[in-house]
C-alpha cells in the first residue's frame, strides 16, 4: 500500500510516519505545503492513501482539489474543535485528532482497507469549516485627518492600480484601503465576492450584465464602477459560472 503525509508541521508529519511505520505501513513521500502537494500530485502516481492536514502553512488543504482531481482515500489530521469533527462524523469521513494517537490511527487504517473506494464531496467538506469563519463586514480608510467607515456590503468592486488597492462603493466613491487585494481576498465572503482576475474582486449583487469575451472569457459591467473594464480571466471562468449558481 502506498501511503503519503501532507503536513506542514515537520515534527508532527515524522511523528505520524513513526506510528504508521510502527504498524509495518511505509510512508512513501512527507508534503509541507498546497502548492508541494499539487505539484506532487500532477506528476506522480497517485498513492492509495493519504494522510491530509486540514491547515497547511500556505492555505486550506482543500485547495488541492482546486487543481487536481485526486484519487486516493483520504483519512483527515485536524486539530478543530468539536463542532467540526461531529460535521466530520456526520459525513462518513475519517479523521484523526492531533496529537495522532496509535490506537486511533491501527483503527482508521484497519477502516480504510476494509472499505473498497469512498467517494468524498469535498466542496461540501470546505463548506463545513466555512460555517466556523467569520468575514470582515466593515472597512475604514483615512480622508485627510478623518477617518471614513463603511460597510462591506456597500463595495461593488475591490480593485488594485499602480500598486494601491482601492474599495469602489455603489455611492461611486473611491477609497484607498491598507490592504493587499491578497489579503482582502481571504478576509471578505465567498459566497458574495469573487476575483475574477489578479487586480478586480466584485460583489455579486453589483453585477448588472455578463457578455461573452474574447478568448474564452467574460465581460462583467457593473451597477457603476467604470473606472476599469471587468473581464474574468480565462482560467477563472468555470469557477466563475459555479459561484453564480451557488
Amino acid at each position: 500500500m502506498k501511503i503519503i503525509i501532507i503536513e506542514d508541521e515537520k515534527p508532527a508529519a515524522r511523528l505520524l510516519q513513526r506510528r504508521i511505520e510502527k504498524l509495518g505501513y511505509n510512508v512513501d513521500v512527507m508534503l509541507h505545503s498546497v502548492e508541494d502537494s499539487i505539484h506532487w500530485l500532477i506528476n506522480h502516481p497517485h498513492p492509495d492513501l493519504i494522510f491530509l492536514d486540514i491547515q497547511l502553512s500556505d492555505g486550506l488543504s482543500f485547495q488541492i482539489f482546486d487543481e487536481v482531481e485526486v484519487s486516493s482515500s483520504i483519512i483527515f489530521t485536524t486539530a478543530y474543535d468539536e463542532y467540526a469533527l461531529k460535521a466530520f462524523k456526520l459525513n462518513s469521513i475519517d479523521y484523526l485528532l492531533k496529537p495522532v494517537d496509535e490506537e486511533e490511527l491501527a483503527f482508521a487504517i484497519e477502516k480504510f482497507e476494509k472499505q473498497s473506494e469512498v467517494k468524498m464531496n469535498f466542496s461540501q467538506i470546505r463548506n463545513l469549516f466555512d460555517l466556523n469563519k467569520t468575514y470582515k463586514e466593515r472597512f475604514t480608510t483615512k480622508i485627510g485627518t478623518s477617518i471614513k467607515m463603511f460597510s462591506t456590503d456597500e463595495v461593488e468592486c475591490f480593485y488594485s492600480e499602480n500598486k494601491a488597492t482601492y474599495a469602489f462603493t455603489k455611492e461611486g466613491k473611491n477609497y484607498l484601503l491598507d490592504y493587499t487585494l491578497d489579503k482582502i481576498e481571504e478576509s471578505i465572503n465567498p459566497k458574495y465576492f469573487f476575483r475574477i482576475n489578479r487586480g478586480q474582486i466584485i460583489q455579486i449583487n453589483a453585477i448588472k450584465d455578463i457578455s461573452v469575451y474574447s478568448n474564452s472569457r467574460l465581460k462583467i459591467i457593473l451597477n457603476k464602477f467604470s473606472e476599469e473594464e471587468c473581464v474574468v480571466s480565462r482560467e477563472k471562468v468555470n469557477d466563475f459560472r459555479n459561484w453564480l449558481e451557488d
